[in-house]
């Protein structure tokens, strides 16, 4: 069994990777920047070790230096979180070299599913059901302005190395296609050092389904059931769920044993992700997979009773999960709220400032990157939490999350929050009638020209803080979710 990892990421992610560890008696190295010296992840650890300051390159992508610590910290594991390095086969070659465990997918999974082109060939010779699409290697743009034509107006044009809505375009007619190309080219380049793209018939509104996988090195490949993700601004998810509000049983068994074909033809290691679009007509296709955990990756623990952390764990460390897929269930609904510091009536602008109070929420999980008197900057992604819930039904989990929502109010920073509340209380939404474009088609109901605090609820917390009480019990997450003991 492992004895000691290496997070080799920051904030909410580390603290999550941090309390399955410990509760599996494994000691904890944590790695951060000078800007990050006082987050909550830093004290959480056993061990901490500095990067320095700097770019992202100079810190928490820097290979070598974190190695170095690797090494001197005598850790013989690392896990990488999401983000950062844990879909970089790079890393993952460099830790094989040196005889140090990768709580995830070998080198040879990363690069397939992470290029969207070999991608697609590979799930095309196991007969998974794939988008209309191009994705040869002509990349003449006479050539792709061909193959546009023949699947027919609209299209997606995407950059095979891409991600976040980055080197994508969606192109409604012929005329615009040879601009959009060069635009998505161009930006794929600059991003990702690769402007080879794909194409794909365009889906008119799509939901975003995933289903959770796992997967040991003894020829066992389970899933985890799906979750919901059509909630989202710029390609980026703001609430995810479980089960989806739209599968029957039939579709549900169908699309879960699909992804379970996907890590079984690939020969998968450790915790996936099978990425599908869902068309209004009941059709499912593959998008793409995400070789490590999810941020949304809560919300299956909740519904299931499964630590994926300490799965990722015990897969990394060789052990046979004694596990059978019928013995894997889904009991209640589960919901996840992200809280971004930005500001959604001003087109989703980042917030900086300090955060004075987060609250406590005994309705809810809540794993946060952030506690009271932490700095919040641009210089990382804007999610500084997530608040989970678990309801006996999907109406149910809704009611606590408003619930929990307001006994979180992040005071000091602008966030998301109040916009969140404003989706849960769109009659859509309540209703499963949810799409990835739903944001931008209700946005006369979600978004305001000015945004005002809850200003009696704010006045009440400000004199709960200067008293220096505590109005509300956190409950915690472990006792929430119930995780079984494999």
């Amino acid at each position: 069994m492992i004895k000691k990892i290496l997070i080799a990421n920051r904030a909410e992610i580390a603290s999550r990777v941090m309390k399955t560890a410990k509760k599996m008696g494994i000691k904890t190295v944590a790695i951060f920047s000078n800007e990050d010296k006082d987050l909550p992840f830093v004290k959480h650890a056993d061990e901490s070790v500095c990067l320095g300051s700097g770019t992202l390159a100079e810190t928490y992508l820097n290979q070598e230096l974190i190695l170095k610590i690797i090494k001197d910290s005598r850790a013989d594991a690392v896990h990488p979180g999401y983000g950062f390095l844990s879909e970089n086969s790079d890393f993952c070659e460099l830790l094989e070299k040196n005889k140090i465990t990768f709580i995830g997918p070998d080198s040879y999974a990363i690069n397939l599913m992470g290029d969207k082109k070999e991608s697609k060939v590979s799930m095309e010779k196991i007969s998974i059901p794939l988008v209309p699409g191009y994705h040869g290697d002509n990349q003449d743009e006479s050539a792709l302005s061909v193959e546009a034509k023949k699947i027919g107006f609209p299209v997606l044009i995407k950059a095979v190395a891409g991600g976040g809505g980055k080197g994508m375009r969606i192109v409604h007619d012929e005329s615009s296609f040879l601009e959009n190309l060069s635009t998505a080219k161009s930006e794929a380049k600059s991003a990702f050092g690769n402007d080879k793209v794909i194409l794909e018939k365009y889906i008119v509104n799509p939901r975003h389904i995933e289903v959770q996988v796992m997967s040991d090195t003894h020829g066992g490949h389970f899933h985890f059931f799906e979750r919901e993700c059509s909630i989202q601004r710029r390609y980026q998810k703001v609430i995810e769920e479980t089960p989806s509000p739209v599968l029957d049983e039939i579709k549900r068994q169908a699309i879960c044993e699909t992804a379970v074909k996907i890590s079984a033809g690939i020969n998968y290691r450790g915790a996936g992700t099978i990425e599908f679009i869902y068309t209004q007509e009941g059709d499912f296709y593959f998008l793409e997979m995400n070789t490590r955990l999810q941020v949304e990756h809560p919300v299956t623990e909740m519904v299931t009773g499964f630590d994926l952390v300490e799965l990722q764990i015990r897969v990394a460390s060789g052990e046979k999960l004694d596990l059978k897929q019928s013995e894997i269930s889904q009991t209640g609904h589960s919901l996840e709220c992200r809280i971004y510091a930005e500001d959604p009536d001003r087109d989703f602008m980042p917030q900086i400032g300090t955060i004075q109070y987060v609250g406590e929420s005994s309705y809810c999980r809540h794993d946060s990157s952030v506690e009271d008197g932490n700095v919040v900057t641009t210089g990382y992604d804007p999610m500084i939490s997530k608040v989970i819930t678990f309801g006996s039904d999907r109406e149910d989990s809704i009611e606590l999350m408003k619930a929990s929502l307001a006994d979180l109010p992040f005071l000091g920073l602008k966030t998301n929050r109040e916009f969140l509340g404003r989706v849960l209380n769109n009659e859509r939404f309540k209703r499963g009638d949810i799409h990835t474009h739903f944001i931008e088609e209700e946005k006369g109901t979600l978004i305001r020209e000015e945004s005002l605090e809850d200003v009696p609820y704010i006045t009440t917390v400000m004199n709960v803080i200067e008293n220096d009480k505590k109005p509300y019990h956190m409950t915690s997450w472990d006792e929430l979710s119930g995780f079984r003991n494999i």
